[in-house]
């Protein structure tokens, strides 16, 4: 306990991996209702936050994952569900992904808990809410869960739980999984918007010395580690920054009711990325592991508006489990 028994059940293309992965980017239709708010940093930096709002005592901080942002998909659908639910959203877009470059040379990584932390702490000091919950994807579910963890001692109460969906909680293993042939496209798509990112910052940052040949050769997450991720965070290597970047060390600390769902076939996701034992050995975090999914997929069939079973499968483990719990 708390291990759960998953009931997503796609269609028959929806049952290939690759196939419920590229589905939603490439061929579900969102339309976004936001409001942007950018806050200022205590390092002289901004964050873009956009509200989705319903007058709601309720809000859901949703946290994108690599090279997204609030347009993505995952995030309008899931800010649309909830606040078809009576619950306000406020889409967390990392430095850098809001459209617009940040001002320091640092964006963001798998573990910059500290962001999150400070954008918690802005909601709870500018907002009158009563519940707070978060809901990461990928990356940013990595982020959801290492804060949950790693800043429990610091967590206000008015937090009530989080979700986080098709998380490589173990970063070494999952970069490992990247490397593989069968996802070459994948890792060449995040490879090509991040060198230009690196790019850029190189230019507006000469003192940052980038070897733009490596940059331009690199063919693995670990190559722009090297050259980015490491120096620029201050980490000894890109092993030093997947051990301490990854949320699984965190998952035992949790203390309210979190949900973790990855399915079995996530082409980004290794054996070490589905954390049965932390799960059986704890009364707070719940894993939820569904034969089929992909990587942020989990679409059900091609019907638009009865296809989305994991934004139901999010609202429904906010209302039965978490707010319950309270």
């Amino acid at each position: 306990m708390p291990l759960l028994t998953s009931d997503f059940t796609p269609s028959l293309p929806f049952k290939n991996g690759h196939f419920n992965t590229v589905y939603r980017p490439l061929f579900m239709k969102e339309k976004s209702n936001y409001t942007r708010k950018r806050i200022f940093t205590w390092d002289h930096d901004f964050i873009d936050l956009d509200f989705s709002l319903v007058n709601s005592k309720t809000l859901a901080i949703l946290i994108h994952g690599l090279e997204g942002s609030s347009e993505s998909k995952y995030m309008i659908s899931t800010a649309n569900e909830l606040n078809n639910k009576n619950i306000d959203t406020v889409a967390f877009n990392l430095r850098g992904c809001s459209g617009e470059d940040n001002w320091l040379l640092g964006t963001y990584h798998s573990g910059k808990t500290e962001d999150v932390h400070f954008v918690i702490n802005h909601i709870l000091e500018n907002y009158n809410y009563e519940n707070l919950l978060l809901v990461g994807f990928s990356l940013g579910g990595n982020l959801t869960l290492k804060y949950m963890g790693e800043y429990v001692a610091q967590i206000s109460s008015k937090i009530k739980g989080a979700v986080a969906i098709s998380v490589p909680i173990d970063i070494a293993s999952s970069e490992r999984e990247m490397d593989k042939i069968k996802n070459k496209l994948y890792i060449e798509q995040f490879l090509k918007t991040i060198r230009l990112k690196v790019l850029e910052k190189s230019h507006k940052f000469p003192e940052f010395k980038l070897d733009k040949q490596k940059l331009f050769k690199s063919t693995k997450f670990k190559h722009l580690e090297h050259l980015y991720t490491v120096p620029v965070f201050g980490f000894d290597s890109p092993e030093d920054y997947w051990h301490k970047a990854s949320s699984k060390p965190y998952l035992s600390k949790i203390d309210r009711p979190t949900l973790l769902i990855n399915a079995k076939d996530d082409s980004f996701l290794a054996e070490e990325c589905f954390p049965i034992r932390e799960a059986q050995n704890s009364e707070h975090f719940f894993l939820e592991i569904s034969q089929y999914g992909g990587h942020v997929g989990f679409i059900t069939n091609f019907k638009q508006h009865e296809s989305r079973w994991l934004e139901k499968r999010i609202s429904t483990f906010i209302f039965n489990t978490i707010l319950k719990t309270f």
